[in-house]
């Protein structure tokens, strides 16, 4: 489909190597990774790849977008999950939000499907902060995120001394209390059998916090179907995981999915040690930016929040009106509820 007025051109990508080589090329998230799209179609979703062409041919854009029927007459919901991925060409803030072509290619992107799938919305999470990015006015935001804007990022450009200066001060000294507790070791889990050793732990998080758990065979898919993309760090305790920290990975971006730990793991604080090890080894390949996942209300969020001073606000969600949008956006519950468990 070619968009001359934009000057846009978008086509699908079918090439797993190469759809990502495009998502890593322009810093984009590793939830628009081609192996997390397969995950979620084993789970009863579809997923397209589209790439944005200018007209010179450069790639411009990428997205990812899920996509499940809604029940009844409604169309398809359509979800990009931290997508789309935009050129960023090293662009600051102030020169993102200024520029009209993430606004006009978040456009081409919504009216090619709409007009392709009779979506009943198509609906953006971009990977941007608050006050960066500005969307044309079709798009509504919305408060039925799947993911949350709160979060947490560090910059890992930053040096380990300067991460660790902006922890609390209990942070810094429970680090380095765990990393000294003997017999309390971090390594990589490697195996399937180590990881459901670590969702022994889970199971045992998900009680005590009274959080709900997908089956193991979920988790041990997004281990198997993002492969280096999806890292799992453990510690251990003789010999025996006590803690565990389940990552996405991109070239630029790290992002928590899962972790937990058991009674050992909280008299250890053997999650300090963890984290801190996976932020630095992070830092080491190269990756620049560390999104905690989110912040809801709880424990973890007031752990999560010792780790710097400040929070930060993505640019929320967005939903470009298609077929039947008026249904979808002045009720139906149950609606909302099938595209509120896409999840993670």
């Amino acid at each position: 489909m070619v968009l001359d007025e934009q000057r846009f051109s978008v086509s699908v990508c079918q090439d797993a190597n190469e759809w990502d080589r495009l998502v890593n090329q322009l810093g984009g998230h590793p939830l628009q990774l081609w192996g997390w799209g397969e995950l979620k179609r084993k789970y009863g979703w579809g997923a397209t790849r589209l790439i944005v062409s200018s007209g010179t041919g450069e790639t411009v854009a990428v997205c990812q977008l899920l996509h499940k029927p809604l029940p009844g007459p409604l169309a398809d919901y359509v979800y990009a999950p931290r997508g789309p991925v935009f050129l960023r060409d090293c662009v600051d803030a102030e020169q993102l939000a200024a520029d009209p072509t993430p606004a006009a290619v978040a456009d081409a992107i919504a009216e090619y499907v709409v007009k392709q799938q009779g979506a009943i919305a198509v609906a953006f999470e971009p990977d941007e902060e608050q006050g960066t990015l500005t969307l044309g006015q079709k798009w509504r935001q919305t408060a039925q995120a799947v993911l949350p804007p709160e979060t947490l990022v560090l910059d890992l450009r930053n040096t380990p001394e300067q991460l660790l200066g902006e922890m609390s001060k209990k942070h810094r000294q429970y680090i380095r209390k765990s990393e000294r507790e003997p017999g309390l070791t971090v390594r990589p889990v490697e195996t399937l059998e180590e990881l459901r050793r670590c969702l022994e732990i889970y199971r045992t998080t998900s009680e005590r916090a009274g959080f709900d758990l997908r089956t193991d065979s979920y988790y041990e898919d997004v281990f198997t179907l993002l492969g280096d993309g999806a890292p799992v760090w453990a510690s251990y305790y003789e010999d025996e995981p006590v803690a565990f920290l389940f990552m996405a990975k991109s070239r630029r971006v790290a992002f928590e999915l899962y972790g937990g730990m058991n009674e050992t793991g909280q008299r250890l604080r053997a999650n300090y040690a963890l984290k801190w090890h996976v932020i630095q080894w992070m830092r080491e390949q190269g990756v620049t930016r560390y999104d905690f996942g989110g912040l809801v209300e709880g424990g973890v969020t007031t752990f999560k929040k010792g780790f710097a001073k400040h929070l930060n606000q993505l640019v929320g969600t967005f939903d470009y009106p298609g077929r039947g949008y008026l249904l979808w956006s002045k009720g139906l519950p149950l609606a909302k509820r099938v595209a509120k468990k896409l999840g993670r």
